[in-house]
Parts: C-alpha cells; sequence; structure tokens
C-alpha cells in the first residue's frame, strides 16, 4: 500500500481520517460499524455514530460545553508544576514532547477545568484531555485536580471529573506516581466538606488513574463501551494465560459486576448529572432517593 500511499494527494488523505486521526476532518470512519460519517454531523451528534451508536473521542473542550447550560462556563486557571523535573530523554527529549503535545492541544496539560451551571445548580467539572500525552498523570495533572477540587468546596458545588487516560506519565517517575496520593487527598477534601464527587469514566481509563481518583466518586457513570480497568486485556491474558469474558473490562460489565452504577449514553448525561446533583446536594440524602435516580435512568 506504500506506493498508493505515495500517489495519493495530502488534500484527499485529510477527507478520508481516522476518528482517533482528527475530530475536523471532513469525513469520519466509525470505529464501530465501519461507516463513512459528515464531521459536522458527527458533531452535532456529540461525536456518536448513529448507525450503532459507537462513542466516538471528544474534545475536552465540547464535553464542557455540552454538559453546562447554554454551553457556558468559566475555564479555572490552573498552577504550572516544574517543566521536566528530571530532565528525561528516551528517544526525544521529555521538553519537546510536551511542545508538540501543546501545539497540538492548545492546552498547557492533561486536564481543564470549568465552572458553570448544569440544569441550574452550580458545578465545576474537570476533563482529562487524551489528545496531550493519551491523558496521562503528571505533576500538572495533579495540581489541576487539586485546583478543581479547592474550587468546589470554595464554592460549594460539587466536582464531576471526566476521566480518560493510558495512567502515568512514565517521563515523570515517581513524581508521576505521586499524584496517586495527592489527588485522594482532593477526593478526600470534598468528604470532609460534604460535596458530591461524580466520576464519568469515558474510554479509555487505565493505569494510575483508575487505581486513584477514578474510582473513588460517590456516583460512577460511564459511556457505552468504555474500556475501564488497570492493566489492559491483552496484558491480563498474557499473565493468567486464559481468554477473558467476551466484553471484559468494558462499561457493561463492570455495571454487572457493580463497579459502575449507569451506563449513560452521551446525549443523556446532562440530565443525569442534573438529577444526581440535586439529590446528593441534599444535605442527609437518603440512599433511596439516590437508587430512584439510577431506577429511573434504567427505566428510560
Amino acid at each position: 500500500m506504500s506506493w498508493l500511499s505515495n500517489l495519493t494527494p495530502p488534500g484527499i488523505k485529510n477527507l478520508f481520517k481516522r476518528a482517533d486521526d482528527s475530530a475536523d476532518s471532513l469525513w469520519v470512519k466509525c470505529g464501530g460499524c465501519g461507516e463513512m460519517l459528515f464531521g459536522k454531523d458527527l458533531e452535532a451528534a456529540l461525536y456518536v455514530c448513529k448507525s450503532c451508536g459507537h462513542h466516538m473521542k471528544m474534545p475536552a473542550a465540547d464535553r464542557l460545553k455540552t454538559i453546562f447550560d447554554d454551553g457556558r462556563y468559566n475555564e479555572v486557571g490552573l498552577p504550572d508544576p516544574p517543566l521536566d523535573p528530571l530532565g528525561f530523554m528516551d528517544e526525544r527529549k521529555y521538553v519537546d514532547r510536551l511542545k508538540d503535545a501543546r501545539r497540538k492541544t492548545g492546552r498547557q496539560d492533561a486536564m481543564i477545568v470549568g465552572v458553570g451551571r448544569i440544569e441550574g445548580s452550580t458545578a465545576v467539572a474537570a476533563v482529562q484531555d487524551f489528545d496531550f500525552m493519551g491523558g496521562s498523570m503528571g505533576m500538572a495533572l495533579g495540581e489541576a485536580l487539586i485546583r478543581a477540587a479547592e474550587t468546589a468546596v470554595g464554592a460549594n458545588a460539587p466536582l464531576i471529573v471526566f476521566t480518560a487516560s493510558g495512567g502515568a506519565r512514565m517521563q515523570e517517575g515517581i513524581l508521576s506516581l505521586m499524584q496517586m496520593p495527592r489527588t485522594t487527598i482532593a477526593v478526600q477534601m470534598l468528604r470532609e466538606a460534604r460535596l458530591p464527587y461524580i466520576v464519568v469514566l469515558t474510554h479509555p481509563t487505565t493505569g494510575g488513574v483508575t487505581a486513584s481518583y477514578a474510582m473513588l466518586g460517590d456516583a460512577h457513570l460511564a459511556e457505552p463501551g468504555a474500556l475501564i480497568g488497570f492493566a489492559g486485556p491483552r496484558v491480563i491474558e498474557q499473565t493468567i494465560r486464559e481468554k477473558l469474558p467476551e466484553g471484559f473490562q468494558r462499561s457493561e460489565f463492570l455495571k454487572d459486576k457493580g463497579m459502575v452504577d449507569l451506563v449513560v449514553a452521551r446525549g443523556d448525561l446532562k440530565r443525569t448529572l442534573g438529577k444526581l446533583i440535586r439529590v446528593l446536594m441534599k444535605r442527609g440524602a437518603r440512599a433511596e432517593n439516590l437508587a430512584s435516580v439510577y431506577a429511573e435512568q434504567a427505566a428510560e
């Protein structure tokens, strides 16, 4: 296929990029059914295939717009941690990788935090950007989550975190792993303030993120078909030398096993979050009230 690729003009190549390559392509191939989808129509459908319901990767800023009323929110300023604290270099310098990721996404690191209203209720939301070095968890992301928790406590509002990550950022070594206890302490701040902490698990959520703040929520929602786990399926199969069950580590499988409370389609997410916030923000809310929200969503 190399000779054909060389003959194909770049402009034509860009028309048919995969969904993982660019959200701005004119036509995008669905990763579920393989259908070619018009980019503008896909964006209007919240990056969900209308033919098979496959949930594609969604830009971080678009996630905030879709959950906040009228798409309006104020972005929270985030601290700047030390750049390349270990002077790390493998095939390339870490600082060069950071520059490329910042140029590609227009962001300083892998998390964006916003404050707005969800169905009339004030809320703070933090979104991991998988386009930024696979949403990897480094010092900057740890600082961002702590700032998000502090903002929520200051505003007396719930914190919603959208996770999407391949795990800890290896270029920051032990400093990256230290973000696991640091983000756990951030969640504890919300516990002590008696404020809701809601996690929305998106594809993929793996590694140290799953082993820390991604699994500490008062409520765990997940998008359909999302891969959620610590190690990937292939690593597990190679370790235990057995074939894993169909759909292992996917949202629906984890819901059946009790690790996820609800699997919610992207189009229903804002309404579901609004209901959860109203229930959880009632001090001393009874467990059956929360169960009724789950039951209502399941019935729909």
